[in-house]
């Protein structure tokens, strides 16, 4: 893999969240109820991709925006607490960060309120390209809701950073194919299209696996990456590599960020070039580890340790 200066770049949604379990009922009126947990963290399709690979060894640069706010100053700071590279945050007055509240029930579920802030506000001009790709791996995390950038300006940025060498991957944040000519814009640009398998079939319109990654391959996608949640992840590369990898036999306790932390798992493996298989186990280990603790990257150490959790935890039975 040609020389950059960073492993990984996740480019995109970045969020507030404040998180509290087991939620069971909103109080009536005015009332009360006690919870076990409360915790904050980064969120977001790039969010949670920036500290789960930083915490597994990548050299990572965080690229999105924030507000002039607690929430902004602290999204900011907690990046760097995990050494992720944050001079390309762009942080200005007037914006809001975007924050959720996400209440999240003693089965991993979590119905969250969300308030949509400086994702939307953040553009990158084109000067700032070579710095972009200057990077093994370039990710677009939430390609949906970056108002500012999706369409045409997302579409030349990942097919700069193509041409300069970088592996490109892309997940989504959408409900139904009125998102899809934002998606398409970047599809012909994209190594590996890593969306949930409900978001490829609202955009797609398709039910069946394969057909729904016939879709994406016919626009362009060298590579498809369905999340399924607990049915695992299936991959799908035009060369006709395709295989369904089960989900790991675990006690599931927030849901939240799981398949960003799949995309960040699935970094990793990139950068140190394991096969497609491995690939996929791993990012589903780092997507399990992320389902065992509250909040986006709670449960995810090391690589070491994800490595290990990988080789001894038994996969559900198909």
């Amino acid at each position: 893999m040609t020389s950059k200066t960073f492993d990984y770049t996740p480019v995109g949604f970045y969020t507030f969240d404040c998180l509290g379990w087991p939620f069971s009922a909103v109080p009536p009126e005015g009332g009360c109820y006690f919870i076990d947990e409360l915790t904050l963290a980064v969120s977001g399709a790039a969010g949670t991709a920036a500290i789960a690979a930083a915490k597994m060894g990548l050299k990572t640069l965080a690229v999105g925006g924030v507000g002039d706010d607690l929430m902004g100053s602290w999204v900011i700071q907690r990046l760097q607490d995990f050494n992720v590279d944050t001079s390309m945050m762009q942080k200005k007055a007037g914006w809001k960060t975007s924050s959720s509240i996400v209440t999240t029930r003693a089965d991993g579920s979590r119905p969250a309120l969300h308030m949509k802030g400086a994702t939307g506000n953040f553009s990158i001009e084109n000067s700032l390209f070579d710095k972009i790709a200057d990077t093994k791996v370039l990710h677009l995390g939430g390609v949906g809701l970056m108002d500012a950038m999706d369409g045409a300006p997302n579409a030349a940025m990942i097919k700069y950073a193509k041409e300069k060498g970088c592996v490109t991957t892309v997940d989504v944040f959408a409900g139904s194919q009125d998102d899809l000519p934002d998606v398409d814009a970047v599809l012909p640009y994209t190594d590996y299209f890593m969306p949930s398998i409900e978001e490829a079939r609202a955009l797609s319109g398709l039910h069946d696996l394969q057909d729904c990654t016939t879709f994406f391959h016919d626009r362009g996608v060298v590579c498809c990456v369905f999340t399924l949640g607990g049915d695992g992840a299936f991959y799908s590369h035009v060369d006709g590599t395709r295989f369904l990898i089960p989900a790991y036999d675990i006690l599931v306790k927030c849901t939240c960020g799981c398949g960003d932390a799949f995309d960040a798992g699935f970094a990793v493996a990139i950068c140190k070039g394991m096969d497609p298989e491995t690939s996929v186990r791993f990012a589903q280990a780092t997507s399990a580890l992320n389902a065992s603790g509250l909040g986006s990257q709670a449960g995810i150490v090391s690589f070491d340790e994800t490595w290990d959790f990988m080789k001894r935890t038994p996969t559900k039975k198909q």
